[in-house]
């Protein structure tokens, strides 16, 4: 099994989606207070425990339960993304090899099984890059039954041998506890290893150890150096830590949101949905640059059909007051549909559904039926 989204189990309570507010377009982002003594703690939208008031649609029209749209105080980045790279695209180096060979060959090829016995040879002898390889085949069931915890113990001889991406993956392991004995201690020797040798998960990964052991300004002064390490490699979870950094003047950078602007169009161009919504918001209100409505509305779409509710609601708001495109109200009765029906609820948008005549909604929830 590939660690996919492990920083979500280690970091649970640091980071969130940024959620966007409720508030008239134009929108601004949140502004996070990056000093602040419960860094990394956001809130999250609470249900809305009192029954629709009159004049307010009834929740199950539009499919979904009541959850209130409010604004997150996100003070640190999200978690790092960790999708498993496809077979063709594996770099042996990133295991340690020096040049390819037959097992990373059958391993780039898809031949999981094949590659496995061949490293598994190497690896009984000792041999740190066949570790690994044995250990990612393993921890992702590719060809083989899936057992974390035998690619831990793989994972953990070529940790002790110096490579930094079974170090980064058994640090990962030992700060879960699942499959090897938690460790929060040699986790954090392992992930700073990792991250001194250059691998940019690591760095970023790291970068969040820091801040969880010092949530204060002192903390992301020491993390910034791995973030931008990390944003340099052009990882977009550490893009978009670097402009949160530059848009709040923490961790020892300067107040800068023309910086901050342009790392958050370096993510928002990989699909990083936080990332779009946030630089859709700037360029609506004109910070860190020009205000450019059109662009801020076509990034604000990209977010909403890759499913970022908060989006789809601010989407729906740019529709109805005409922001960057014509007025429209039934996409922006349709787009509001769609955020209700994940759980969000805008007082705003409420009233404007109401408002809308029968036929209006009708066609509405059509539209919302055929929207991602």
């Amino acid at each position: 099994m590939r660690w996919r989204v492990p920083c979500l189990v280690i970091l649970a309570g640091l980071l969130a989606r940024v959620a966007m507010a409720a508030e008239p377009v134009p929108l601004p982002q949140p502004r996070p207070d990056a000093g602040a003594a419960n860094a990394g703690t956001p809130n999250t939208p609470a249900p809305n425990a009192t029954a629709p008031t009159i004049g307010v649609p009834d929740a199950s029209r539009f499919g979904g339960d009541q959850h209130i749209d409010k604004p997150i105080q996100n003070t640190l980045p999200q978690p790092a993304t960790m999708t498993p790279p496809s077979a063709d695209a594996v770099n042996p180096d990133r295991f340690g090899a020096k040049q390819p060979d037959a097992a990373y060959g059958a391993f780039q090829r898809g031949l999981y099984k094949t590659a496995y016995n061949l490293a598994m040879e190497r690896a009984k002898n000792g041999d740190p890059a066949a570790e690994t390889l044995v250990a990612e085949i393993l921890s992702r069931g590719l060809g083989v039954p899936l057992n974390p915890a035998e690619a831990g113990k793989w994972y953990a001889l070529a940790a002790e041998q110096g490579v930094p991406e079974a170090q980064f993956q058994y640090a990962l392991m030992q700060l879960d506890g699942r499959y090897v004995k938690k460790d929060e201690k040699g986790a954090f020797a392992l992930m700073q290893a990792a991250a001194e040798a250059g691998n940019r998960l690591a760095q970023f990964n790291f970068a969040q150890l820091l801040v969880q052991r010092d949530p204060g300004d002192a903390g992301l002064a020491k993390a910034a150096t791995y973030y931008e390490r990390a944003a340099a490699t052009g990882l977009a979870d550490a893009q978009y830590a670097m402009a949160q950094l530059y848009a709040n003047g923490a961790g020892g950078k300067p107040h800068d949101d023309a910086q901050a602007r342009m790392l958050l169009a370096q993510a928002a161009r990989q699909n990083y949905d936080t990332a779009q919504v946030d630089l859709a918001a700037w360029m609506i209100e004109g910070r860190g640059g020009p205000r450019d409505l059109k662009s801020g509305f076509a990034w604000m779409k990209r977010a909403a059909q890759g499913g970022n509710v908060a989006a789809q609601n601010r989407l729906a708001k740019l529709y109805m007051g005409g922001i960057g495109t014509d007025p429209d109200l039934i996409l922006a009765g349709a787009w509001y549909i769609v955020a209700r029906r994940a759980g969000l609820i805008d007082p705003q948008m409420d009233d404007f559904l109401q408002g809308l005549d029968d036929d209006q909604t009708k066609q509405a929830l059509q539209k919302a039926n055929r929207l991602p």
